[in-house]
């Protein structure tokens, strides 16, 4: 879906009711469409965003994954007006799967590290007094 924009397959990975939870976006991600939205919003901020997945692992109704995700800050992200810089930020997600589908899913990534790639929040460089 992120690498290719296909964002139809949401229909057959989440559940109707699924909720997404991520802390950068200002709200819940509800149902496929919701989904498709975040996906979408997403591709607008970093119209050439690539997601690389580094480990998947399962266990009952859990899927963790690890992944990196690179692209060209081109677009408005939550507030901040493009900046035309590169970002890589890693991350890792938790899938409950219910019914074979996604039906909740939890993300926590680098947004700090991502903010400070940006220009937005200086690095710990940046601010360190110099000699």
């Amino acid at each position: 879906m992120w690498n290719k924009v296909n964002l139809d397959l949401a229909d057959e990975f989440f559940s109707s009711d699924f909720v997404g939870h991520d802390p950068f976006s200002s709200e819940e991600i509800r149902g496929p469409e919701g989904f498709k939205q975040y996906v979408a919003t997403g591709r607008a901020s970093l119209p050439d965003l690539h997601m690389r997945i580094e480990d998947q692992i399962a266990e009952g109704d859990r899927v963790a994954t690890r992944y990196v995700i690179s692209g060209t800050h081109d677009g408005e992200m939550e507030g901040i007006p493009a900046t035309g810089k590169q970002v890589e930020v890693s991350g890792t997600g938790i899938d409950r799967i219910s019914g074979g589908k996604i039906a909740e899913s939890w993300e926590h990534y680098d947004a700090l590290g991502m903010l400070q790639q940006l220009g937005v929040i200086p690095s710990l460089e940046e601010e360190a007094p110099q000699d």
